[in-house]
């Protein structure tokens, strides 16, 4: 499984760093093979929105040579999903078998027509925006549609990331990560729930 996880200026850093913990132990613990992941922007470096700078090795990759493009999210992608440069990037994961937001990075995925005719959710103070995207905006911690996977605020990360592997591996798994994380809150076996 290879991951794209995007990156860019004023992006919400707890979005992603949280899922990035709890999903490189597939690598860690050999549950995946051939694990591996990038990390994707716009440009060279970018500053989270708390001042954090973070260089970037790759700019602008083709995305669809990925298994998973992950998105966070921050104040910027109110601007950023009128990008059509930007957005147009991320339109090159059409065809990847899993796409993955924490808050408002499903925005974007709205904005680059993955959401149409289906459920999603993102932070609570962006609803309303996600709302024309979307064939309902669901007010839940995690919605999955098939193989999006959208989360609700920063603090979801991590439920996110076990949801996940939760998904992909098995219960056995995902208990094994959350020890390993010390993390007790997620729920074991409510995928068909969601939360």
């Amino acid at each position: 499984m290879k991951i794209a996880y995007i990156m860019f200026d004023q992006m919400t850093t707890m979005d992603f760093a949280g899922f990035y913990e709890v999903v490189a132990w597939m690598a860690v613990l050999g549950k995946k093979e051939n694990m591996s992941w990038d990390f994707c922007s716009n440009k060279e470096e970018i500053t989270d929105d708390r001042g954090m700078k973070i260089k970037i090795p790759n700019v602008y990759p083709n995305l669809s040579k990925y298994d998973l493009v992950f998105i966070p999210g921050g104040m910027s992608t109110r601007k950023l999903r009128n990008d059509s440069e930007f957005i147009s990037w991320i339109q090159t994961s059409i065809d990847v078998e899993y796409k993955v937001s924490i808050c408002t990075g499903s925005l974007l995925m709205g904005a680059a027509g993955f959401l149409t005719g289906k459920r999603a959710t993102t932070n609570p103070s962006a609803y309303e925006l996600l709302s024309p995207y979307c064939s309902e905006v669901i007010k839940k911690r995690i919605v999955r549609e098939g193989n999006i996977f959208m989360g609700g605020g920063a603090g979801a990360s991590m439920d996110m990331g076990l949801f996940f592997v939760e998904s992909v591996t098995d219960e056995s798994f995902v208990k094994l990560v959350q020890e390993k994380v010390d993390y007790p809150f997620y729920k074991v076996g409510n995928l068909l729930n969601n939360y």
